[in-house]
């Protein structure tokens, strides 16, 4: 619900900004590169507002992403994490995880609260524990990946259509150049040349959107492979240490 809010009300900003700036480069002079835009027709609105939207989801994602990596170097944090355990220190290595506050601490507390719960009741048997475990990352890495790849999905719909709308306003461009030639009677090449160019911008702004959507997914969705990876490798990492029985 908050998310379709939070897109919903995007969608309307991005359009309101991007239309009150259609409607001020209007007023530009006429020989200005504003105002040629402008003559691109309405359609040039929207595709600045998909512009934005890429922007406003990119800096969303920076800042999400950000978030997620937590507080301080991961390698020497698993490095701390693994001397509490060899130590027997499960409650402040707990502690610790609660302190870096990123996905990955989120997923080896869980392993560790896992861990804690089988001390708690005498549960011995290595192979259940590491499978009990290796259960929890599971759990716990299905519950952070939604917010790892939120918006991603929007951002790869915005690189999709965006250059299509730049097709269609650039059609629909040639077909008010075309019908202006058709009703002026002599063929004018100057004005013709000057409708394609006006109609061409909508292809221009559409493929600036489609390529700030491509890297911008491209690059998400690199990171968050890499947060997966690093995941992996580090419960892994821990799930073995526990398993050794050193910490016991």
């Amino acid at each position: 619900m908050k998310q379709g809010f939070f897109t919903g009300m995007l969608i309307a900003a991005t359009y309101i900004v991007s239309f009150g700036f259609y409607v001020w480069m209007g007023t530009t002079p006429p020989g200005s590169m504003f105002h040629a835009v402008w003559k691109g027709g309405p359609v040039v609105s929207v595709l600045m507002a998909l512009i934005l939207m890429v922007i406003a989801y990119t800096v969303e994602r920076i800042i999400a992403l950000n978030k997620a990596a937590g507080k301080g170097n991961i390698p020497e944090f698993v490095r701390e994490l693994k001397q509490d355990i060899d130590g027997g220190r499960i409650d402040q290595a707990i502690a610790k995880c609660d302190e870096h506050e990123s996905s990955l601490a989120v997923v080896l507390r869980t392993v560790l609260e896992r861990y804690k719960r089988f001390a708690h009741f005498n549960i011995t048997d290595r192979e259940k524990k590491i499978s009990e475990m290796e259960k929890a990352v599971e759990e716990a890495t299905t519950m952070e990946m939604p917010l790892l790849e939120k918006n991603l999905v929007a951002i790869s719909t915005i690189a999709s259509i965006s250059t299509m709308v730049g097709l269609l306003g650039t059609t629909l461009g040639m077909i008010r150049a075309f019908a202006a030639m058709a009703t002026s009677g002599a063929p004018d090449a100057v004005q013709l040349s000057l409708g394609i160019s006006e109609a061409l911008f909508n292809t221009a702004l559409g493929i600036v959107g489609g390529i700030m959507g491509i890297v911008a997914y491209n690059v998400f969705t690199n990171k968050v492979d890499r947060f997966s990876y690093t995941i992996d490798e580090a419960a892994f990492y821990i799930i073995q240490t526990l398993g050794t029985g050193k910490s016991e």
